[in-house]
């Protein structure tokens, strides 16, 4: 049993399974961070194990997004209509906490030391905005971006995913409709880098898509990073921590939710530090 904090989260990692924590806790129970849930504690859980294991399927139950698990971690998500039954199950508790399990195996889940209280009012507040903004009746005058428009560039935006051009790797990928501009193929980036430059919009001049929750969480944060395979990119920070940024920090990339449109989730990559 190994025990450690992963992309934010705390991990113990057995032999047979990963148990994945939040490590917020409010009174007695686990509870998800302002921007994490079921998901992004799942992601995290499959690429903690893809270190010292392939996965060739895992079984995702309903209350995980099953699209953004498999984009993120590039694994075959079973179905139920397969011969063979899965490799691996993504199992789901009453609290923040994720078991990612081989069929059978014994789980037990241990009692993590790490436990940061979250402030009530705090919390119940998020809960309430992203129930608001998940409503189908919630409208963003901010910029529109449809399921469809979401999906094909999830691979870009969950996995790093870009391209090799002719100066080195590329990303965000450039596409036309004759297909790829500036380079061809696949390549998969370092999700780290460093800090060039940040800033903080205050609520009130943050984009709407995070009116909502921008006022409780003092503003948006975002950060240029130079990522550790060359391109830039501008990433939000995770909205759970509240890190002291400075030039050159190093800094890790992971999924969280990024904000909601039409009732579904955008998932997408926020910036937190590598230390953390």
């Amino acid at each position: 049993m190994t025990e450690e904090v992963w992309m934010g989260y705390l991990v113990d990692h057995c032999t047979n399974y990963t148990v994945v924590q939040s490590p917020f806790v409010l009174g007695e129970e686990r509870v998800f961070g302002a921007d994490s849930d079921a998901t992004t504690l799942s992601v995290a859980a499959i690429l903690h194990r893809l270190q010292h294991d392939a996965i060739a399927s895992v079984a995702v139950p309903d209350g995980i997004d099953a699209d953004t698990v498999s984009t993120a971690c590039n694994v075959h998500v079973w179905d139920e209509e397969s011969e063979a039954g899965p490799e691996w199950d993504l199992l789901l508790s009453e609290e923040a906490i994720i078991v990612l399990a081989r069929p059978g195996a014994d789980v037990e889940i241990s009692v993590m030391d790490m436990a940061v209280e979250v402030d009530r009012p705090f919390h119940e507040a998020i809960l309430t905005a992203w129930e608001m903004e998940l409503n189908t009746l919630h409208v963003s005058q901010g910029a529109y971006v449809s399921q469809a428009q979401y999906v094909e560039a999830a691979s870009s935006r969950l996995s790093l995913s870009g391209q090799i051009g002719a100066n080195g790797p590329v990303w965000p990928p450039r596409y036309s409709a004759h297909g790829p501009v500036n380079g061809n193929g696949v390549h998969k980036l370092t999700p780290n880098g460093h800090v060039l430059s940040w800033t903080t919009l205050s609520a009130a001049g943050s984009p709407s898509e995070f009116s909502l929750r921008a006022p409780l969480l003092g503003g948006v944060s975002t950060v240029l990073l130079e990522l550790t395979d060359g391109p830039n990119g501008v990433f939000l920070i995770v909205d759970d921590e509240e890190p002291e940024l400075s030039m050159d920090a190093p800094m890790e990339l992971v999924v969280r939710r990024i904000y909601a449109q039409e009732g579904f989730i955008r998932y997408g990559l926020k910036a937190r530090p590598m230390s953390a």
